[in-house]
Formats: C-alpha cells, structure tokens, sequence
C-alpha cells in the first residue's frame, strides 16, 4: 500500500535551496519590495484549530508592513487564535518559465482604531476621518509584520541565481 511522504514533499524547497544560487541580500530586497509595490491584492491565510481561511484582500504596504482594512470575516476567528498568518501575491500562471510570485510568512495584530498608527494608513489610502467615523463601526486594521519571505521568479535564472530565494526578515 502507497503511503505519501510528507516530510520528503516538505522538504523538497530547502533541499534545493541549499544548492541554489542565492542573491545577494540587498538585491534580493530590492526584487521584493518592487513586486509588492507592483501589486495590491494578495490572499491571507489564517488558522486556528477548527479552520483555516484564505482570503483575497487589498493590501497597504507602508514602511515595509502590510496593512489591511477589512469589515470582518471568519479570518478573524483564526486571528484570535493564532497570530501565524501566511500571504502570497502572484501573477497569472503562463506556464513554467513565466512563475512570478512571493510566499510571506509573518505575524498579525490588530491596531486600535483612530490611532496613530490607524490615521496614517488611513491617511495613505486617503479615507477622510469623518467618513470613516461615520461608520456604525470603524473598520477594523490589521496589520502583518514579514518574518519571512519567498520569492520565485523564473526570471532570475537568466542572472544565474536559483528561480527561488529564501530571506528570513530580522527586526
């Protein structure tokens, strides 16, 4: 009887990454930082022991966080629990050698609502205070810090680096 490996699968990227051809951190940033400016919808998993949910939602990128505006959801119901949130933002798949995308681990938090920190994302967005005050209830924030980064880019073997590049985010 057939039984799947899952721990040769998991380990099937890091295996691979240790022969690859890394960049160099700062370029590397670079590439980052331009494909999430490039963008402005990603899918947010979350998870908490009865669910997982993955939602497609507009993203903030500001002084190198994401921040999300939402109503609610049942993502919240994983975000009491388990603060571990994953986003991906890619582009349409148009076969092997056209993969672009970026896999970002990090940790969620909610941010009190007319803050500082809440005007200056609204301030970005450029939602007036009165509208949102207005509101039966203010739009809640939350907000994701990277802890890490995958970034797949079939592009950059033209440069001779590996398509995939690991980079763990220090804070």
């Amino acid at each position: 009887m057939w039984e799947m490996d899952y721990e040769s699968a998991a380990n099937h990227w890091i295996l691979k990454d240790k022969e690859s051809v890394h960049m160099e951190k700062a370029a590397l940033e670079e590439k980052i930082e331009s494909f999430i400016k490039g963008h402005n919808t990603c899918a947010l998993a979350t998870a908490s022991s009865e669910m997982v949910r993955n939602t497609p939602i507009e993203y903030n990128y500001v002084d190198g966080d994401f921040y999300f505006f939402s109503e609610g959801g049942l993502k919240f119901k994983g975000l009491k629990e388990n603060k571990n949130v994953g986003l991906a933002i890619f582009e349409s798949y148009g076969g092997f050698g056209q993969l672009k995308s970026l896999q970002v681990e990090g940790i969620a938090g909610m941010v009190e609502p007319f803050s500082d920190e809440y005007l200056k994302i609204m301030e970005h967005k450029k939602i007036p205070v009165d509208v949102m005050k207005k509101l039966p209830e203010p739009m809640n924030l939350i907000k994701v810090v990277a802890t890490s980064y995958d970034y797949l880019d079939s592009d950059l073997k033209k440069d001779g680096f590996g398509s995939r590049q690991h980079m763990e985010v220090a804070r």
